[in-house]
């Protein structure tokens, strides 16, 4: 072996030298589609694809007759024995960590190759009929689940909201309450304060006005007001005890004025007689 030679003239004998072109550009292989087992023993069917490197030209030319074809092979074995090791439920959700297991274990078996395995794609897994029936009828009741589980917390949430929206309507209606108590109360203070402040200027008013009044003009204004009494159809009345002692000053006032109109109207005869005589 002349060794790896590079881009140039190569001198070579002909007829005993022979010349093996390495492309060194990073190629896809597409495995054929797989069946494997599962770790809890449902077939699927995996369809992938990988995708390799040369690295060492010298040990991809003479380490192995066909790299490619080899890593074909490996890359089925590898798949069945990742996927063995996993359930069904773990190679449908965890496409990334088997690609990756895939990954790094075809690798390890094509790096003494001079290849080197940079990605593995897986692109379909396929469950048995009988699998993926099962597998809809779980998401249907995993839906129908979670509806479930969804209308109730709507529900609770709607709950929530109704009772705490009457807690604030049932506080704000007793605080209006209390202010329309409070309103009320002082109303009627300012009320009664105002009725005692009025009932007070008209008794100081009245007591100032019967202070410059005698007892004459009492006794006159207190039978005016028996006389309303009596225009009254009640047949029963009420006199005060000081009735006596006012009634007695009024007739003693009432002879005394008869007297003076008596006197003024003899004196006032005599004064004509005397003027007639002479």
């Amino acid at each position: 072996m002349l060794g790896v030679k590079g881009p140039g003239v190569v001198g070579v004998v002909p007829f005993i030298d022979r010349i093996v072109t390495v492309d060194l550009r990073e190629f896809y292989l597409e495995i054929p589609r797989q069946t494997a087992i599962t770790k809890d023993n449902a077939p699927i069917s995996i369809d992938f694809i990988t995708f390799f490197k040369v690295v060492d030209v010298a040990a991809s030319v003479v380490q192995v007759s066909d790299f490619a074809g080899a890593a074909q092979n490996i890359a089925a074995t590898t798949l069945r024995s990742v996927v063995g090791d996993i359930s069904l439920d773990n190679v449908l959700a965890q496409r990334d960590q088997i690609n990756e297991v895939l990954r790094s274990k075809l690798d390890d078996v094509t790096e003494r190759w001079g290849v080197k395995v940079t990605t593995v794609e897986i692109r379909e897994i396929t469950p048995p009929p009988a699998v993926q029936e099962a597998m809809t009828r779980q998401m249907s009741a995993e839906r129908t689940r979670r509806a479930v589980v969804t209308e109730a917390e709507g529900d609770k949430a709607a709950a929530i909201l109704r009772a705490e929206g009457d807690k604030q309507s049932n506080i704000l209606q007793a605080e209006g309450e209390k202010q329309a108590n409070i309103l009320q109360a002082e109303g009627e203070r300012q009320a009664a304060a105002l009725r005692a402040e009025g009932f007070a200027l008209a008794l100081t008013t009245v007591f100032q006005s019967a202070r410059g009044v005698d007892s004459k003009t009492m006794g006159i204004q207190y039978l005016e007001a028996l006389k309303a009494l009596g225009a009254s159809p009640s047949t029963k009345f009420v006199l005060p005890l000081e009735f006596g002692n006012l009634l007695q000053g009024l007739v003693g006032f009432t002879g005394n004025a008869f007297r003076d109109g008596s006197s003024r109207e003899a004196n006032g005869s005599t004064t004509e007689a005397v003027e007639a005589a002479e």
